[in-house]
């Protein structure tokens, strides 16, 4: 096979050690001779069997080997699945430089500082400054997306300019900035070489809904509902959190702001001057049973069903301070993140059971708009930018491909379109772009509330076997005759309820005992690998069951 690092030196390589073939985990790079742009660094949220993992990052393999070529690391925006990997990433590899600007860096340096010791040399970049290196620079234009401060990337080669939009959409009636069109006009009167383009809501056609559409629904329900009104939204979502905020004071509502990082969003956006607050018009949940019901806005995280977020917690009844009431009306200002659902309809119902009104976006309001862009969009930016090459970034599979046809009606030819996995390096030079059969190291760490090294695949898959099968845990005591001297201690986690199995539970105890009975023929280890293996046959034969099998063996 081919080595990456073996092609010609001339080459320019992009590619991917996350974000591809999944919504998360974010990191794209672009490498020339010996310089690397590192675009992101994310993580990724686990599904239903995530068997205790708590996120996963991307395999920093490669940055590791060749950190020496780094430049810098540059971040579109500060949502988690583009920098919440970062701690990780400075405690392995030497970065020179973050380079972003505005509530980005606030969130990273907040990320940073929990994680004690850590240090990073932090850039605020202006969007019109270009950073220069030997052979690649850096410049950056502002896009719309969910969260302020979101901006797309452009990298300077010696083949021409690639463009990573970030995460976007056009909203043509924003709640804050514009995103920058003459910038985008202009990088298209240039012409790019490739455009990486967000493909999150590649299957969604027309245009995204606007975000003031949103702020104006919220209005409304808010005139409408009486009692208690409980708003879920993401923290990093500023500009709904200012526009929750603006609907509460006009309807004369005090504002509660429930959980950390809510609390840290409503300072850092009131720093920055995205949220118009007065403090007088924020109470603490202690306060809140000194206001009439129809007098308070609860604000709070939990809209992906997270065990420990503040929702969650209020619907399970596990809430210290705050419990659901018959009069309260919950709203969940999201969208469901890919492989969410259940959890989330898990606190819908919780909610329901405990007696509130439940609201979620649907055809009668707006409560929450996408900040990715629909088919629409999609097409404007490549109008707009006229790419000569095309790689759909941040998606599914099926989202990568829906988007590169997309490319492809909007004139782009099939050639140049080019559909990627993580560690998969597409090169360009004098004669055109090509995919290489090599793959750089692009797999993913697991982690599971430990610090960097979290936990490899292979513990993911034990945890899997046992959650399906359950184990069963055999301690043995050998004399120095290699006889069983007591009689074996057998335990059982997720296997059969042992008071209602005696009898096998007594058919495993005799079979071990008879099993060491004798002198052991070879080492212990073969012996014990023999009776794990005799074992699960007879478990089988009687339960049709296998579980894992664990033996201790003593020696004394």
């Amino acid at each position: 096979m081919q080595n990456v690092n073996s092609s010609n030196n001339s080459d320019l390589k992009v590619f991917a050690l996350g974000g591809l073939y999944e919504v998360g985990k974010n990191m794209y790079c672009i490498e020339y001779r010996n310089e690397i742009i590192i675009i992101d660094s994310g993580i990724l949220f686990p599904g239903e069997d995530s068997y205790g993992i708590d996120y996963i990052i991307p395999d920093f393999s490669y940055l590791i080997q060749n950190q020496d070529k780094i430049k810098g690391l540059f971040i579109t925006h500060g949502h988690e699945d583009h920098i919440g990997s970062i701690p990780y990433l400075l405690k392995q590899v030497k970065i020179p430089k973050i380079y972003s600007y505005g509530l980005t860096i606030e969130l990273i340096k907040k990320k940073i500082d929990d994680h004690p010791g850590l240090t990073a040399n932090i850039y605020e970049m202006n969007e019109f400054e270009k950073i220069k290196f030997n052979y690649l620079s850096v410049s950056m234009f502002r896009m719309a997306h969910s969260i302020p401060d979101s901006f797309g990337i452009v990298i300077d080669t010696p083949y021409g300019e690639i463009v990573s939009t970030g995460d976007f959409k056009f909203d043509f009636t924003p709640v804050g900035k514009d995103a920058d069109y003459r910038k985008l006009c202009a990088l298209g009167t240039r012409g790019i070489l490739l455009l990486m383009s967000d493909s999150t809501n590649s299957k969604v056609t027309g245009l995204s809904v606007s975000e003031r559409n949103v702020a104006e629904s919220i209005k409304d329900l808010f005139r409408e509902v009486k009692g208690r009104v409980i708003i879920a939204t993401f923290a990093s979502n500023v500009m709904r959190i200012n526009s929750i905020i603006e609907a509460s004071i006009k309807n004369g509502r005090k504002i509660c702001v429930v959980g950390r990082s809510m609390e840290h969003i409503l300072e850092i956006g009131q720093n920055l001057g995205y949220i118009n607050v007065s403090m007088d018009d924020v109470i603490t949940e202690k306060d809140l049973d000194r206001y009439d019901k129809d007098k308070i806005t609860i604000i709070c995280t939990g809209t992906q069903g997270e065990p420990m977020a503040a929702l969650t917690r209020i619907a399970n009844g596990m809430h210290k301070l705050i419990k659901i009431e018959d009069d309260d009306t919950v709203i969940f200002s999201s969208s469901a993140i890919p492989g969410n659902s259940p959890e989330i309809d898990n606190v819908i119902n919780l909610l329901t059971k405990a007696g509130a009104n439940v609201i979620v976006r649907s055809s009668f309001n707006d409560v929450h708009a996408s900040g990715h862009a629909g088919q629409n969009e999609q097409k404007l930016l490549i109008k707009l930018l006229r790419p000569r090459y095309f790689m759909p970034m941040h998606g599914e599979y099926y989202m990568l491909k829906t988007h590169a046809q997309t490319a492809i009606d909007c004139g782009i030819d099939p050639k140049n379109v080019f559909i990627l996995d993580n560690g998969r390096v597409l090169t360009f030079n004098q004669d055109g772009a090509k995919v290489l059969s090599a793959k750089v190291p692009a797999g993913e760490i697991l982690i599971d509330g430990m610090d960097i090294g979290g936990i490899n695949t292979e513990v993911k898959e034990e945890r899997k076997e046992l959650s399906n099968k359950g184990m069963i845990s055999i301690v043995v005591t050998l004399n120095p005759d290699k006889i069983i001297q007591t009689k074996p201690t057998v335990i059982s986690k997720g296997f059969l309820y042992a008071k209602d199995n005696e009898n096998i539970f007594k058919g495993i105890e005799q079979f071990v005992t008879e099993f060491f009975s004798k002198k052991v023929e070879g080492s212990v280890k073969e012996a014990k690998e023999k009776m794990e293996k005799e074992l699960s046959e007879q478990i089988f034969s009687l339960t049709k069951l296998r579980p894992k099998i664990y033996t201790i063996i003593n020696e004394v």
